[in-house]
């Protein structure tokens, strides 16, 4: 359904009635008079008439009346009520449903299009990006709060007047769009000599020609001098994580999981309860999100330092080698078996951990035989007679819904339930964009020494595209594709075009001194590695409290948080 047919239906007078043809002229005056103020229709030969009573000779007028469908234009609408006083509207069996005037049709329209204007200015001073629109003679139509924060004009202040009489004509990426009819999307854009914007904007056609322009402006400023903090502090973190593991006589195995979101923390935090015991640990997690990483992690914390750590993915074992990759096979079991014999997984991981990972993807069959494995931590070897006993403890992963297996027969409920005493999901790279920098500067590091090729840096373009990207592949992707960005770099520089097809290029407009950009200097090395991230965390959050007078729900916005967000960073890090 378009707008306009849309709009239509909620045109339509619909307050009348329709009788059948009755001859009685005083039973047909009697209905009007008890149906007023109602519109009465009659159909007379399957035609539609307007029956009305006149004032001065009480007689009863017969209106005749076109009829137009429920889905016709609204060009058709108007061509109706040219000729005809009364139009009246039919849906697809024929059945009246409403009708029209001249006065219902201008009336209604009118409203709608108050409230439409209702609407649109909510939307505009709802969203938190700057938006401004003009029209043809560069007037601005539409102004909104964000607007007014970055560029510090109000709406009553800018409305109705030219555009070009608040700014220069060069930094207006509007009138380009508006001149030359071209779109921009997530480009970065020099809006002041202070002030860096991702821009969008589109011309605005009305019968084929542009009658205007939109322009959505979000400030980057802050998150451009962040990152190449950052990228200065690189180098020094990763020297300095090293050392901090040497140094301390026992080792955070999560230290390994990288980065510093709320979500992320989140669930290290319950991975660490659990490993405090001995229960079965499900985790949940996209490809790519580091699962088997928390499982060692949860290995490494509750079990002694020699305890073994087995990992078995269920989807790489084809069906047939499933029980004996599992369970091992004494000499002999089968037809070119190992004459030695073999042990399986199980066995391998006495006294340490078993990782079943991918356990949605194993066969149905062998199900049942791993749940009598966690029930009583025994079992039988392929073509042994002896039975084995075995202590370990299980974490199992998964990227797939196990209820829905469950309820589509493709995996053992009873299973499900023993495995899932406590479960985590790990939160895919999308839904922690702030990871994205800290990641991308470990492994550009990293792996810039793996290959003896120095990287000198790495630009606002590149970093831009990589926290727009939606990471399918997640963290796995992402060390391949700043692999990839370091084997193609050429005298220490990374280049946008080297990123990989799929993944938008964002054009960059301008540059940033980054000699002129403070970094901090990691002086404390007597602490630990947490203790002086977070100092450097809470020098950044200060330093912008300061430069916004503060002003909590700015700087919130500068740093690119939540402000529930910030208001438990500062809490955590001791900020008043």
């Amino acid at each position: 359904m378009s707008y306009r047919q849309f709009l239509l239906k909620k045109l339509i007078d619909k307050d009348f009635v329709k009788i059948n043809s009755v001859e009685d002229q005083s039973i047909l005056a009697k209905r009007i008079e008890q149906e007023a103020p109602k519109k009465v229709f009659i159909s007379i030969d399957e035609e539609p008439y307007c029956v009305q009573i006149t004032e001065s000779t009480k007689e009863i007028m017969y209106i005749p009346c076109k009829t137009i469908s429920l889905n016709c234009t609204m060009e058709e609408v108007l061509e109706s009520l040219a000729d005809n006083d009364f139009v009246v509207v039919v849906n697809d069996n024929n059945d009246y449903v409403g009708f029209l005037t001249y006065d219902v049709f201008s009336k209604h329209l009118l409203n709608e299009y108050d409230r439409t204007q209702a609407y649109l200015h909510t939307i505009l001073n709802t969203i938190d990006e700057s938006c401004t629109v003009i029209d043809h003679d560069t007037n601005v139509l539409y102004w909104t709060k964000g607007a007014e924060k970055i560029f510090s004009f109000k709406e009553n202040e800018i409305i109705g007047k030219p555009i070009t009489n608040f700014f220069d004509e060069g930094q207006l990426e509007i009138l380009n769009t508006l001149k030359k009819g071209t779109s921009v999307y997530h480009s970065q854009h020099h809006a002041r000599k202070d002030l860096v914007v991702m821009i969008n904007s589109n011309p605005v056609y009305f019968n084929g020609e542009i009658i205007g322009a939109v322009v959505s402006e979000a400030d980057i400023t802050s998150q451009i001098r962040l990152n190449n903090e950052l990228y200065k502090t690189s180098e020094k973190l990763f020297h300095l994580e090293e050392e901090v593991r040497k140094s301390l006589p026992a080792i955070d195995p999560f230290s390994y999981i990288k980065g510093n979101s709320p979500a992320l923390k989140q669930v290290i935090e319950i991975a660490k309860k659990t490993a405090s015991t001995n229960a079965a640990v499900l985790i949940y997690g996209e490809s790519g999100v580091g699962k088997e990483l928390f499982a060692k992690a949860i290995h490494y914390l509750r079990e002694s330092e020699n305890a073994p750590f087995v990992a078995i993915n269920c989807g790489a074992i084809p069906s047939g080698l499933f029980e004996s990759e599992i369970f091992g096979y004494e000499k002999g079991a089968f037809s070119g078996a190992d004459q030695k014999g073999k042990k399986g997984k199980v066995e391998l991981a006495k006294n340490g951990t078993l990782f079943l990972d991918e356990i949605g993807e194993m066969p149905l069959e062998m199900q049942v035989k791993i749940l009598r494995l966690l029930q009583e931590k025994k079992f039988y070897p392929v073509g042994g007679t002896k039975e084995l006993e075995v202590d370990f403890r299980v974490v199992a992963a998964t990227n797939r819904d196990l209820k829905e297996l469950i309820k589509e027969g493709k995996f053992r409920e009873d299973l499900y339930y023993r495995l899932n005493v406590v479960n985590f999901r790990v939160p895919p790279l999308r839904e922690r964009l702030e990871d994205i920098i800290e990641l991308t500067h470990y492994f550009l590091y990293e792996i810039s020494v793996k290959y003896n090729r120095p990287i000198h840096g790495i630009s606002q373009a590149v970093m831009q595209s990589l926290l727009q990207y939606s990471w399918p592949g997640n963290i796995r992707e992402l060390k391949n594709i700043i692999e990839r960005l370091v084997v193609f770099s050429e005298n220490g520089q990374i280049k946008i075009d080297d990123l990989p097809i799929e993944m938008e290029r964002i054009t960059p407009s301008i540059k940033i001194d980054s000699d002129s950009i403070p970094y901090h200097s990691f002086t404390n090395e007597g602490k630990s590695l947490s203790d002086q991230l977070q100092e450097y965390e809470k020098e950044i959050i200060l330093r912008e409290l300061n430069n916004v007078n503060g002003n909590k729900l700015l700087c919130a916005k500068n740093l690119e948080v939540t402000r529930a967000t910030l208001y438990n960073r500062m809490n955590k890090l001791g900020i008043k």
